[in-house]
Protein backbone atom coordinates (compact mmCIF):
# COMPACT_ATOMS: atom_id res chain seq x y z
CA UNK A 1 0.00 0.00 0.00
CA UNK A 2 0.99 3.59 -0.72
CA UNK A 3 2.33 5.92 2.22
CA UNK A 4 1.18 9.28 1.87
CA UNK A 5 3.25 11.94 0.50
CA UNK A 6 2.65 14.90 1.59
CA UNK A 7 4.93 16.53 -0.62
CA UNK A 8 3.79 15.47 -3.84
CA UNK A 9 -0.26 15.96 -2.81
CA UNK A 10 1.18 19.91 -2.42
CA UNK A 11 3.19 20.03 -5.64
CA UNK A 12 -0.45 18.38 -7.04
CA UNK A 13 -2.51 21.09 -5.41
CA UNK A 14 -0.48 23.99 -6.37
CA UNK A 15 0.00 23.01 -10.14
CA UNK A 16 -3.96 22.11 -10.03
CA UNK A 17 -4.28 26.13 -8.75
CA UNK A 18 -1.99 27.65 -11.38
CA UNK A 19 -4.16 26.00 -14.05
CA UNK A 20 -7.24 27.57 -12.77
CA UNK A 21 -5.45 30.98 -12.00
CA UNK A 22 -4.74 31.11 -15.69
CA UNK A 23 -8.20 29.76 -17.10
CA UNK A 24 -10.19 32.05 -14.89
CA UNK A 25 -8.12 35.08 -16.04
CA UNK A 26 -8.19 34.02 -19.59
CA UNK A 27 -12.51 33.80 -19.57
CA UNK A 28 -12.23 36.82 -17.82
CA UNK A 29 -10.51 39.16 -20.71
CA UNK A 30 -12.59 36.70 -23.11
CA UNK A 31 -10.04 35.09 -25.11
CA UNK A 32 -10.07 31.52 -23.74
CA UNK A 33 -12.67 31.05 -26.06
CA UNK A 34 -10.49 31.95 -28.82
CA UNK A 35 -9.15 28.45 -30.06
CA UNK A 36 -6.32 26.84 -27.77
CA UNK A 37 -4.35 30.33 -25.92
CA UNK A 38 -0.78 30.18 -25.90
CA UNK A 39 -0.69 30.88 -22.51
CA UNK A 40 -3.03 28.10 -21.81
CA UNK A 41 -0.95 25.81 -23.89
CA UNK A 42 2.45 26.98 -22.20
CA UNK A 43 0.68 25.92 -18.77
CA UNK A 44 -0.23 22.45 -19.89
CA UNK A 45 3.04 21.67 -21.47
CA UNK A 46 4.89 22.68 -18.57
CA UNK A 47 2.43 20.70 -15.83
CA UNK A 48 2.54 17.81 -18.35
CA UNK A 49 6.32 17.61 -18.40
CA UNK A 50 6.10 17.51 -14.23
CA UNK A 51 3.57 14.80 -14.43
CA UNK A 52 5.42 12.58 -17.01
CA UNK A 53 8.72 12.60 -14.53
CA UNK A 54 5.74 11.85 -11.47
CA UNK A 55 4.58 8.83 -13.39
CA UNK A 56 8.22 7.78 -14.48
CA UNK A 57 9.32 7.97 -10.65
CA UNK A 58 6.11 6.93 -8.31
CA UNK A 59 3.46 5.56 -11.43
CA UNK A 60 0.27 7.23 -11.02
CA UNK A 61 -0.49 9.03 -8.01
CA UNK A 62 -3.16 6.94 -6.23
CA UNK A 63 -5.87 8.70 -3.57
CA UNK A 64 -3.72 6.72 -0.62
CA UNK A 65 0.11 7.98 -2.21
CA UNK A 66 -1.44 11.80 -2.34
CA UNK A 67 -4.83 12.30 -1.20
CA UNK A 68 -8.23 12.76 -2.93
CA UNK A 69 -7.72 16.14 -3.99
CA UNK A 70 -3.94 15.32 -5.05
CA UNK A 71 -5.32 12.27 -7.25
CA UNK A 72 -8.02 14.80 -8.93
CA UNK A 73 -5.51 17.36 -9.34
CA UNK A 74 -2.96 14.82 -10.98
CA UNK A 75 -5.85 13.69 -13.34
CA UNK A 76 -6.61 17.41 -14.22
CA UNK A 77 -3.37 17.95 -15.23
CA UNK A 78 -3.61 14.81 -17.74
CA UNK A 79 -7.16 15.89 -18.73
CA UNK A 80 -5.53 19.48 -19.92
CA UNK A 81 -2.54 17.68 -21.67
CA UNK A 82 -4.66 17.69 -24.90
CA UNK A 83 -1.20 19.19 -26.68
CA UNK A 84 0.43 16.05 -26.32
CA UNK A 85 -2.02 13.20 -27.89
CA UNK A 86 0.34 10.17 -26.95
CA UNK A 87 1.05 11.51 -23.29
CA UNK A 88 -3.03 11.86 -22.97
CA UNK A 89 -3.29 8.73 -24.21
CA UNK A 90 -0.61 6.97 -21.84
CA UNK A 91 -2.24 8.73 -19.00
CA UNK A 92 -6.04 7.12 -20.00
CA UNK A 93 -4.29 3.74 -19.68
CA UNK A 94 -2.75 4.61 -16.56
CA UNK A 95 -6.47 5.74 -15.53
CA UNK A 96 -8.07 3.02 -16.71
CA UNK A 97 -5.55 0.68 -14.63
CA UNK A 98 -5.43 2.41 -11.80
CA UNK A 99 -8.94 3.02 -11.44
CA UNK A 100 -9.87 -0.69 -11.88
CA UNK A 101 -7.80 -1.19 -8.81
CA UNK A 102 -9.77 1.57 -6.63
CA UNK A 103 -6.96 3.53 -6.60
CA UNK A 104 -8.80 6.31 -8.21
CA UNK A 105 -12.42 6.96 -8.81
CA UNK A 106 -13.58 5.22 -12.31
CA UNK A 107 -14.79 9.05 -13.26
CA UNK A 108 -11.29 9.83 -13.73
CA UNK A 109 -10.74 7.36 -16.42
CA UNK A 110 -14.14 7.69 -18.18
CA UNK A 111 -13.94 11.45 -18.81
CA UNK A 112 -10.61 11.31 -19.35
CA UNK A 113 -11.46 8.41 -22.12
CA UNK A 114 -14.32 11.03 -23.37
CA UNK A 115 -12.32 13.56 -24.36
CA UNK A 116 -9.93 11.61 -26.04
CA UNK A 117 -12.48 10.09 -27.95
CA UNK A 118 -13.88 13.52 -28.82
CA UNK A 119 -10.64 15.19 -30.19
CA UNK A 120 -10.10 11.80 -32.36
CA UNK A 121 -13.54 12.25 -34.02
CA UNK A 122 -15.54 9.19 -32.53
CA UNK A 123 -18.20 8.93 -30.30
CA UNK A 124 -17.80 9.36 -26.51
CA UNK A 125 -19.34 6.68 -24.25
CA UNK A 126 -20.30 8.84 -20.60
CA UNK A 127 -21.25 12.67 -22.21
CA UNK A 128 -18.77 14.41 -20.31
CA UNK A 129 -17.78 16.50 -23.17
CA UNK A 130 -20.26 19.23 -24.20
CA UNK A 131 -20.29 21.65 -27.08
CA UNK A 132 -22.70 25.02 -28.18
CA UNK A 133 -25.61 23.72 -30.76
CA UNK A 134 -28.80 25.50 -31.55
CA UNK A 135 -30.37 25.16 -28.20
CA UNK A 136 -27.17 25.49 -25.66
CA UNK A 137 -24.33 23.15 -24.68
CA UNK A 138 -25.31 19.75 -25.63
CA UNK A 139 -23.23 16.38 -25.45
CA UNK A 140 -20.91 15.62 -28.18
CA UNK A 141 -22.05 12.35 -30.23
CA UNK A 142 -22.73 9.41 -27.83
CA UNK A 143 -21.54 5.53 -28.63
CA UNK A 144 -25.00 4.80 -27.22
CA UNK A 145 -27.58 7.12 -26.20
CA UNK A 146 -29.71 4.13 -24.84
CA UNK A 147 -27.01 3.10 -22.37
CA UNK A 148 -24.93 6.72 -21.25
CA UNK A 149 -27.58 7.41 -18.26
CA UNK A 150 -26.85 3.56 -17.44
CA UNK A 151 -23.18 4.07 -17.66
CA UNK A 152 -23.08 7.09 -15.95
CA UNK A 153 -25.15 5.33 -12.86
CA UNK A 154 -22.05 3.14 -12.31
CA UNK A 155 -19.94 6.05 -12.10
CA UNK A 156 -21.85 7.96 -9.86
CA UNK A 157 -22.17 10.62 -12.09
CA UNK A 158 -25.87 12.25 -12.53
CA UNK A 159 -28.20 11.80 -15.74
CA UNK A 160 -26.77 13.19 -18.70
CA UNK A 161 -29.83 15.43 -19.16
CA UNK A 162 -29.56 16.82 -15.65
CA UNK A 163 -26.02 18.04 -16.45
CA UNK A 164 -27.30 20.00 -19.77
CA UNK A 165 -30.22 21.17 -17.95
CA UNK A 166 -27.40 22.74 -15.19
CA UNK A 167 -25.56 23.74 -18.29
CA UNK A 168 -27.86 25.50 -20.71
CA UNK A 169 -28.59 28.48 -18.25
CA UNK A 170 -25.22 29.94 -18.35
CA UNK A 171 -23.55 28.22 -21.69
CA UNK A 172 -19.92 29.90 -22.59
CA UNK A 173 -19.85 32.73 -25.86
CA UNK A 174 -21.30 31.64 -28.43
CA UNK A 175 -18.07 31.99 -31.66
CA UNK A 176 -19.55 34.78 -33.90
CA UNK A 177 -19.06 32.16 -37.26
CA UNK A 178 -19.26 28.38 -35.74
CA UNK A 179 -18.36 26.91 -39.13
CA UNK A 180 -15.05 28.94 -38.74
CA UNK A 181 -14.85 27.87 -34.95
CA UNK A 182 -15.28 24.28 -35.99
CA UNK A 183 -12.67 24.29 -38.73
CA UNK A 184 -10.05 26.13 -36.54
CA UNK A 185 -11.01 23.29 -33.98
CA UNK A 186 -10.66 20.28 -36.96
CA UNK A 187 -7.13 22.08 -38.22
CA UNK A 188 -5.94 21.86 -34.58
CA UNK A 189 -6.45 18.46 -34.34
CA UNK A 190 -4.95 17.30 -37.42
CA UNK A 191 -2.21 20.12 -36.51
CA UNK A 192 -1.79 18.11 -32.89
CA UNK A 193 -1.93 14.69 -34.28
CA UNK A 194 -5.51 14.06 -32.57
CA UNK A 195 -6.69 12.97 -36.08
CA UNK A 196 -4.98 12.68 -39.64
Amino acid sequence: MNQMNHALRDELLKLEKDDQAVRAELAADGSLLNGYHPRMAAVHRAHAARLREILAELGWPSEAMVGRDGAKAAWLIAQHSIGEPDFMRHCRNLLEEASARGDVPRWHFALIDDRIRVYESRPQRYGSQLRGGPDGLEPYPLEDPTKVDQWRQELGLPPLAEIVARSRPNPPPSPQDPAAKEAQEQAWRRETAWIT
